[in-house]
């Protein structure tokens, strides 16, 4: 089981991880929404596409961008599509 921890809270939880550059990628139904906000945050990665963000809000504290994910990702990132990653502090424990 691999956790997404911030702030003292499981963000997300899933034995079903995808390791893409390093970075963990939860099923999309395995991350607590009470915890996303969005986010007006974009990056393009040439081969993945365009990343969406959104800030993690853990007991009134922001994080802000902590969690993206690409929307519509290219071809060859289809296996992320529906999947969100963390960064910026968020504690990943496998």
């Amino acid at each position: 089981m691999v956790r997404a921890v911030w702030n003292g809270k499981v963000i997300a939880e899933s034995a079903d991880t995808v390791v893409v550059e390093g970075n963990h990628y939860f099923p999309r139904d395995a991350v607590n929404p009470a915890y996303l906000r969005d986010s007006d945050k974009n990056t393009f990665c040439p081969w993945k596409g365009t990343a969406s963000y959104h800030t993690l809000d853990v007991d009134g504290e922001l994080n802000e961008a902590a969690a993206w994910y690409y929307p519509e990702p290219k071809p060859r990132a289809k296996h992320i599509e529906d999947r969100v990653a963390f960064w910026r502090g968020v504690t990943i424990e496998a």
